[in-house]
């Protein structure tokens, strides 16, 4: 039978199959913020272990930048510590880092894209649940926690298990005034937002094919509202 998008693109990045029945998973692109990779790096830390590839992470400060100021020291001290962290854990491990002076810090799921890091047929993890935004340039992309931010730092794979394939077909043309965002929001409210629990979802039909790369990556990012892990 045919494969999915998801099917090629695991098959393709499985390293073994675990004894739990989960997969070990090779990560291409690691992509981390200052918010949930701090812990990461303690736990690492406490091992005694290293980044295995930095070269495969890129990190951006996000999150905690403020809204009136650009220049460091920031007058929020947990916002400046924050920063300071990730700017530390970059130049210990050798981790590609964009911080304000660079020019190529933003949201992370946009520097990505931006910067050509986001590529199809990749799978690529971020300490975010709206990694997903990066479906839409035909890579696995999942949010992870800590403890597997952790992992990834330590071995550029994680464990998972290996997620159902739901096909969502939109056919027809929009009317005025309905957008990419309401395509969405009303898939969500049809399917629920737990129906894509457990789920994969791959998007397809005409409405999807005329959609701009913005419009396919907003449909992606709110993948994760309606309880699904990934979309593309």
């Amino acid at each position: 039978m045919a494969k999915s998008l998801f099917q090629k693109v695991w098959d393709a990045h499985a390293v073994r199959t675990l004894a739990n029945g989960q997969t070990q998973l090779l990560i291409g692109t690691h992509l981390i913020h200052e918010v949930t990779s701090p812990q990461a790096f303690g736990m690492l830390r406490d091992l005694g272990l290293k980044v295995a590839m930095p070269h495969r992470t890129f990190a951006t400060v996000d999150h905690i930048v403020p809204t009136d100021q650009r220049s460091e020291p920031f007058s929020d001290p947990l916002a400046d510590e924050m920063i300071k962290t990730l700017k530390r854990n970059c130049t210990e491990h050798g981790i590609t880092y964009f911080d304000l002076a660079s020019g190529r810090q933003g949201i992370v799921h946009m520097v990505g894209p931006e910067q050509g890091i986001t590529q199809p047929g990749t799978t690529i993890a971020c300490g975010d649940s709206h990694t997903s935004t990066h479906g839409a340039f035909g890579a696995i992309a999942l949010g992870i926690g800590t403890t597997q931010i952790r992992d990834v730092l330590a071995t550029q794979t994680i464990a998972l298990g290996r997620l159902k394939v739901r096909r969502i077909n939109v056919t027809g043309r929009l009317s005025p005034g309905v957008y990419a965002k309401d395509v969405i929001l009303h898939l969500i409210r049809t399917l629920g937002v737990n129906g894509g629990t457990g789920f994969a979802y791959e998007y397809g039909g005409e409405v999807f094919d005329r959609f701009s790369m913005e419009e396919r990556m907003t449909v992606c990012n709110m993948s994760i509202e309606g309880g699904a892990r990934w979309g593309t």
